[in-house]
């Protein structure tokens, strides 16, 4: 996976988002980590040094209130966005190509997953069943297959039918994801 930031690219997206509207330094945080459905989490050391260099150069202030600094952009930082919308404009679709890379990574751990689960399911089934036919070469049936076959026919069934299903939803929404604007 490609980092999300490159050097000083997150100075010019902490403006955008304070040019959103103000925020605290957590709500920062957890906006980056929603965005990045929670691949890319920020550190407090990350993020307030950063707003404090921010606020050395003039470009955010800050308020206190209820015991947070809410920071705020300043003109001069509305000023150097205007300045460097072509970079803004840049880092945003690499955001979004980002976020696609990411959802298509989950997509294919999730897939690769409920294939093996399937897989494991089939032989529970043939093993309830009376089947105890070898898997085929190079795939072992582990002890999670042996357990699950106690449990009865009907739960690998049901299972299988469900992990269909959870393959099927897995795809849908990180489609959804990947074409997602951040």
């Amino acid at each position: 996976m490609s980092p999300v930031f490159r050097h000083g690219r997150l100075r010019l997206y902490l403006l955008k988002l304070l040019d959103e509207s103000p925020r605290h330094g957590y709500e920062v945080i957890r906006l980056l980590q929603d965005r990045f459905m929670g691949v890319y989490s920020p550190s407090p050391g990350t993020i307030y040094p950063r707003l404090a260099r921010l606020e050395e150069e003039g470009l955010v202030t800050h308020d206190e209130s209820e015991g947070r600094k809410v920071y705020r952009i300043t003109e001069k930082g509305r000023e150097e966005l205007r300045n460097r919308s072509d970079d803004l404009t840049e880092l945003e679709d690499e955001l979004t190509a980002s976020v696609r890379d990411i959802a298509r990574e989950v997509t294919e751990d999730v897939r690769e997953t409920v294939r093996s689960l399937r897989e494991e399911l089939t032989w529970a089934a043939r093993d309830i069943h009376g089947g105890n036919q070898a898997p085929p070469r190079g795939r072992g049936r582990g002890s999670a297959s042996r357990g699950r076959a106690s449990r009865g026919s009907a739960t690998a069934g049901t299972a299988s039918d469900d992990a269909d299903a959870w393959a099927q939803a897995a795809g849908d929404d990180a489609g959804e994801i990947g074409r997602a604007h951040v």
